[in-house]
């Protein structure tokens, strides 16, 4: 109960946060597309007066940059914290493809608000392109954070890292006791050998009890050797562990 109210105070955070990235995003708009603005019939006067202190006190508007920048820290943030589903569609490369053009979108299109055309055609024209940047910025970041999510679950015990390459190749002679086994390399399951090529130096099975030894190990001892026409001496017992 108590995680499930974590998750909910986290999701709105996340939401807080993008709700503060699209305000940014919405007063950079109301700021440089000002004229236009004021051409459709969109005048707040108490909006007017809070940027304006807003730009007298902390120079909010002295460059476009800003506010832009604002919008997409709080939209990382806003990411960060985003869990959803896997998708096996989702690749490093689309991600690249949608954060570069997203980027190119959002903050490349300050020219267009000095084109020779009327101010109302320039402000579409900013607005369109600023939406689509934001947009696609949102959607790499999205994959990015599910992405990295994923592959961070895919691997709860660090199985990967722990993981190595072993024996694949069968070897066999006159004397040898060959055990098949399977493992866990590079995200893929191999089948390889133990192989027992000197028998007649002793050989020690330890585990704990249930584990397998005599099915696994013990009995295709006495099997193989047996084919192979060869005696042994077998013994076995308890140990306690103190």
């Amino acid at each position: 109960m108590q995680q499930e109210d974590d998750l909910r105070g986290l999701a709105k955070v996340m939401d807080f946060m993008r709700a503060l990235s699209i305000l940014f995003v919405v007063i950079n708009i109301y700021w440089f597309c000002y004229g236009a603005i004021k051409e459709w019939g969109i005048h707040i006067g108490v909006v007017d007066k809070i940027l304006l202190n807003f730009n007298r006190t902390a120079g909010l508007f002295t460059s476009i940059l800003w506010t832009k920048i604002f919008a997409v820290v709080f939209l990382a943030l806003s990411c960060l914290g985003t869990k959803g589903v896997k998708d096996e569609k989702i690749t490093w490369n689309k991600i690249y493809v949608f954060l570069t053009l997203g980027f190119i979108f959002f903050f490349l299109n300050w020219w267009l608000l000095i084109l020779p055309f009327p101010l109302v055609a320039n402000a579409g024209f900013y607005i369109f392109t600023i939406s689509v940047g934001y947009i696609l910025l949102l959607m790499g970041g999205l994959w990015m954070s599910r992405l990295l999510k994923s592959n961070l679950m895919d691997d709860v015990f660090n199985t990967e890292n722990e993981s190595f390459m072993q024996e694949t190749k069968l070897m066999v002679n006159d004397y040898s006791v060959n055990l098949p086994t399977r493992f866990w390399f590079k995200k893929k399951m191999w089948k390889g050998w133990i192989n027992v090529v000197n028998p007649f130096r002793a050989a020690i099975v330890l585990g704990t009890p249930g584990s397998g030894k005599s099915y696994a190990v013990v009995n295709q001892f006495i099997k193989q050797q047996v084919e192979k026409g060869f005696s042994m001496y077998i013994y076995g017992a308890p140990v306690k562990v103190v």
